[in-house]
């Protein structure tokens, strides 16, 4: 019989979860310690020139629960208007033991879900929330480890954070009420937190620190200290890693930045230095990427401005400096890069008939199912509505009765396709793997730079699995239909490479284990409960 497990504890449908013990259990958690691993150290260059506040840096690990903090060098010429001073500490997080979760093969998703609220739009809304004047009740805010940090940042810098379930009430403060942090802000694994609110960091008159987990510490960040050096912040990163240190300045000049790459978070970075900068500051991108904070800033009154740009495919965002922000209520749809694993799973289930109500259909995140419908998988959209300047949708998806393509040659995803795709590859290349002609990724060199390798770790974990894959420097190739078979998959503490081998699981003969399943609440806690609850088999 399928079953699920948590330690000795039993309950019905096709997945089963082996832990150690009740305290470390996955399921109904949101902002469980999943993360782990040392903060490495930070250098400020130039102003650190208020001894009390330097001292306060020192002891900011201690703050970031539960933590020990590390002095591995002391503080140099750290006098009162000496020019530069050097900040080094290391934080220590205790690791917690998270169950692995073992995956039987399903025959069908069955069911209706509506999902917490889309990550991306958690974080715009309560970042510029903060940012108005008065309060903003955010429904449906995501339950996420990733949008919880970005309430703890907030809350650090004088905002007024209240959370009921899934409401959040943001006392915003306005354009230059934000506070000095007492302590570095901690993003715990959130690139989106880090990045988005170093632009906001930049044009205030204090200067932070913004660190984040082991994982977070090695994605690049050199891609937003140009831009806001170039704006006039000073802004020193460990060899373009975080942490980075930012000295504010009030105001910042405007700037005419072009992205150097396909970057929806220091789109927004620059666009939210640009309300703290005078005049108009201008972003082209060669290729358009999700639009949810021009949405957004729109929505709260900011004066912004989308045209194509002067290449075919570009596209140009400007904003003026605002007098104020109004406070408003968002209402956020469900995460539709959630929604794309049980979208999936239902498409490739024979007989499976899913629906998934109130989920967001902005235009630069639907790729994904337009993608599923190209293979000839029975997923439609209905009942397009608008709420709080995001359309939302219905999707309702019929599990497929005959192989979707005769084709022989492999689908090929690239170019400017990948921007819209970047958080669903992994998953698509699973479903590649069940296509006649298999699947190609290419130009998605990005992937190697998320929470994992994420080519890598895909190509590991389908090879696991027994499917056909080859792997290149910007993507891989799933050589044509494959049977896949159970087992035991890493994860490498990547919550996108986690859910999209729980899909594979379900498509396997015999067990799938995932190790380090509770990566997934970084974005989605509710994940395996959701996926139980639809499932059947």
């Amino acid at each position: 019989m399928n079953e699920i497990r948590r330690g000795s504890s039993s309950f019905g449908d096709s997945l089963n979860v082996a832990g150690q013990n009740e305290s470390s259990r996955l399921f109904g958690h949101k902002g469980a310690a999943f993360l782990a691993g040392n903060c490495g150290s930070a250098a400020a260059k130039n102003s650190l020139t208020e001894e009390g506040r330097v001292t306060r840096w020192l002891a900011a690990c201690q703050e970031l629960t539960p933590a020990v903090c590390v002095h591995s060098k002391t503080l140099c010429e750290r006098s009162i208007g000496k020019k530069s001073a050097a900040l080094n500490f290391s934080l220590a997080r205790p690791k917690v033991k998270i169950p692995a979760v073992i995956i039987q093969p399903a025959e069908r998703i069955r069911g209706t879900i509506k999902l917490s609220g889309d990550k991306s739009i958690s974080h715009r809304a309560a970042i510029v929330g903060a940012l108005a004047e008065g309060v903003s009740r955010l429904q449906n805010y995501s339950t996420s480890v990733d949008c919880e940090a970005t309430l703890s940042c907030l809350q650090k810098l004088a905002v007024g954070v209240e959370r009921s379930g899934k409401d959040v009430l943001v006392h915003g403060v306005g354009l230059d009420g934000l506070q000095a942090p007492a302590a570095a802000l901690d993003c715990a694994n959130s690139g989106t937190t880090m990045r988005l609110l170093a632009g906001v960091l930049a044009g205030q008159n204090f200067t932070s620190i913004i660190t984040g987990d082991e994982s977070l510490r090695a994605r690049p960040m050199q891609r937003i200290v140009e831009p806001l050096s170039m704006m006039g912040a000073g802004v020193t990163s460990q060899n373009g890693r975080a942490p980075l240190v930012i000295e504010g300045r009030k105001p910042l000049n405007a700037i005419k930045y072009e992205l150097l790459i396909a970057s929806a978070q220091v789109k927004s970075c620059i666009l939210l230095a640009g309300l703290h900068a005078e005049g108009t500051t201008e972003i082209i991108e060669k290729e358009p990427t999700r639009d949810h904070t021009e949405r957004m800033l729109s929505w709260f009154g900011v004066s912004i401005e989308t045209r194509a740009g002067e290449r075919e495919g570009s596209r140009s965002a400007t904003v003026h400096r605002p007098a104020q922000i109004r406070a408003r209520d968002v209402s956020i749809p469900g995460d539709i890069s959630s929604a794309a694993y049980f979208i999936a799973a239902a498409a490739l289930l024979p007989e499976s008939s899913l629906e998934v109500r109130d989920v967001g259909m902005n235009p630069t995140r639907t790729q994904f199912v337009k993608q599923l419908q190209s293979f000839g998988l029975d997923v439609s959209v209905n009942d397009i509505a608008e709420e709080s300047n995001e359309l939302t949708g219905v999707v309702r998806v019929s599990g497929r009765k005959k192989q979707t393509s005769t084709e022989a040659a492999p689908v090929l995803i690239n170019g400017k396709l990948i921007p819209q795709l970047i958080d669903e590859l992994p998953l698509l290349a699973v479903v590649g793997s069940q296509l006649t002609g298999g699947l190609e990724i290419r130009d998605a060199a990005e992937l190697r730079l998320k929470e994992s390798d994420r080519i890598a770790a895909t190509v590991q974990n389908l090879r696991k699995m027994g499917a056909d894959v080859e792997e290149f420097d910007d993507g891989l190739r799933v050589a044509g239909r494959a049977r896949l078979h159970g087992a035991k998959i890493d994860p490498q503490g990547d919550h996108r490479i986690a859910m999209a081998f729980a899909i594979a699981g379900l498509l396997a003969a015999g067990e799938t284990e995932t190790e380090d399943a509770g990566c997934v609440a970084v974005s989605f806690p509710e994940f395996f409960d959701l996926l139980k609850s639809v499932t059947e088999g």
